[in-house]
Formats: structure tokens, sequence, C-alpha cells
């Protein structure tokens, strides 16, 4: 699948500078109403409320964006310490947090992204986080609320296997997985939208490993990872709805802790 994506994208890009490419026929200039910038979720799943900024700002630490910019880098061992809410809060409003709402499926977060479209949805894989039961759970940004998927047996074993075997994935307090779901970015760009989606996902993931050492923890982005495997530990079709990032979240481990 992903190779095919690729070959039709540098097929399209070749058409493209030869001036071939009638950007009109795209589903927006066609009238096409936007698709939805949230999934539904089932109702009856259980809710977790988010604290909102007035409620972490207190609780999270102030650090100077040049010691948080230089002091960047992949973490990959953990404490057993886990998260408080709030600090998940926090992490949740850096990466995908909502400012505004623009109408036509469109709204502005504190990340950018091409059209405002924001093709992403932020699976976490929690295991150690105050107050959250242990489980798959989906980030809901326009209610700042957290909805159960499902508990998983030997999670954080199943979370690693998937990863290719890198067992600190799951020795995380929260793993971030993010799934993207093309058409919210075809809908505005075509064949385009697979070009800036996956700057849209790099910009997402900078504002983790730069929210993450405001609270003394650290991350690791993670591309390598069986793609089958965890489509189908989040649940998703794997065509409509994809896995594309995964970033383990943990407090820092002490000087010689591993």
């Amino acid at each position: 699948m992903i190779k095919d994506q690729i070959l039709a994208h540098r097929r399209f890009m070749t058409d493209a500078l030869r001036g071939e490419v009638d950007f009109s026929r795209t589903d927006q200039n066609r009238g096409v109403p936007a698709p939805k910038m949230q999934k539904p979720h089932d109702p009856r799943a259980r809710l977790i409320r988010l604290a909102g900024p007035e409620e972490w700002a207190g609780q999270i630490g102030r650090i100077d964006l040049a010691a948080a910019i230089g002091g960047r880098k992949s973490r990959r061992h953990f404490s057993s310490q886990g998260l408080k809410l709030a600090e998940l809060s926090f992490l949740l409003w850096a990466t995908q947090g909502v400012r505004k709402v623009l109408g036509r499926g469109t709204a502005l977060r504190n990340v950018p992204s091409a059209g405002s479209r924001h093709s992403f949805e932020t699976y976490l894989f929690i295991g150690n986080v105050e107050g959250v039961p242990p489980g798959l759970y989906r980030f809901l940004p326009f209610e700042n609320q957290l909805v159960h998927i499902r508990d998983i047996e030997e999670m954080g074993q199943v979370l690693g296997q998937a990863a290719y075997g890198q067992k600190f994935v799951g020795t995380a307090a929260v793993t971030f997985a993010w799934a993207c779901i093309p058409y919210r970015t075809e809908w505005r760009y075509g064949l385009t939208a697979h070009r800036v989606m996956l700057l849209d996902a790099g910009h997402v993931c900078q504002n983790l490993y730069l929210a993450c050492e405001a609270i003394d923890a650290g991350t690791c982005a993670i591309g390598a990872y069986d793609q089958q495997a965890m489509d189908e530990l989040i649940g998703l079709d794997g065509e409509d709805e994809f896995t594309l990032y995964l970033a383990p979240v943990g407090k820092r481990a002490a000087t010689g802790e591993q």
C-alpha cells in the first residue's frame, strides 16, 4: 500500500511539473461537503475529562524555549514514575489542541497543518497515568476528553512486538499513536495531500518533544513498526485510516537507570 502511494505521488508530481494536473477537480472545488474534523465515538464508551490550560498551567514547569530546543533529544529509557493527568492534558493540548473552529471542516490548532485540515487522530496506549485505567484510548480534541476504546491484555508486550521488538515502547507511561485519515486533506489537495500530511506529522511530533522537556519527560519518534499489526492493534482498516507515527512518553530515567 505504502509503495503504491509513493509511486502514485511520484507520477502525480511529474504530471504537475508538466502542467497536466487539474486542481479544480478536487472534492472541495466540486462542492463536496468537507469531511468531519473528528471521528465519532461510541456514546456508551467511558469518557475521561482532561484538564484545560487554566487548570494545568500551575502544574506544568516553565522552561525557556531555547533550553527546550537545546535539550531536546530522543529518549528511550523511562523511570517507573507515571504521568499526572494534568501533564498528559498538556501534551495533548500541545500536539492537537484546538484554538478555534473555522467552519467548513477546518480548525486552528496548536500545530500547523496544510489548509488547517489536520488529518490525524491521536490514539493513546496508556499504561501509567494518574487516574486513568490502563488501556487504549482516543483523544477527542473538540471536547478535551479521552474516550476508552478497549483494554489490551499484556499491552506493553504486545505493543513492543508490533514495534518490531522495540521493548522500550511498552515501558512508557503512555505511547502516542497518530493515525492518518487521508481524505481529510485529499478533499482539498487531491494527491498532493500525501506530501503535506507527512510534513504535518513532523510538526505534531516536534511539539511533543518540546512539551516533554517542560515536564521532565522524554519521547522518541518511531516510524519502524509492523504496519498491519499496529493497525489491527488500534482497530484501523489500514486504508481509509492507518497508523503513521508512534511516540512513547515517560518520565526521564535517572542517570544509570535503564
